[in-house]
């Protein structure tokens, strides 16, 4: 009875080990692809931006002279960012085609055409 327990005991360990290994492998293999992203009056650099569904993202969204935002209604997805500062925007896109986000922090005059574009495809 004391050999079944123990055999038991390390069994259920070596599994624990075996699943901790393999997640931790599998993270480090597929870290997010960040993207730098600048918000300056009227525009987004880069403007357009090509994703893979199912490909974790970060963008890290940085703002060179005042406040804005960026917000794809489609995706659900909002980030704000304070003048001089970045913000990140977290998401692994589930669906393809191209989705336009806005800017969502009124930003003066030009503001109705500060546009990102994402092309998400298979």
């Amino acid at each position: 009875m004391k050999k079944r327990l123990m055999l038991l005991a390390v069994s259920a360990a070596l599994a624990i080990t075996v699943m901790i290994l393999t997640t931790d492998s599998t993270l480090a293999q597929n870290p997010p692809r960040r993207i730098e992203v600048t918000a300056s009056k009227f525009s987004f650099a880069p403007a357009e931006i090509a994703l893979k569904k199912g490909e974790p993202v970060v963008l890290v969204v940085h703002s060179a002279d005042a406040a804005h935002g960026l917000r794809f209604r489609e995706l659900n997805l909002e980030v704000k960012v304070d003048k001089g500062s970045k913000s990140e925007m977290r998401f692994t896109p589930d669906k393809t085609g191209d989705f336009v986000g806005h800017c969502s922090v009124f930003c003066g005059s030009g503001h109705g055409g500060m546009a990102l574009t994402l092309h998400v495809t298979e």
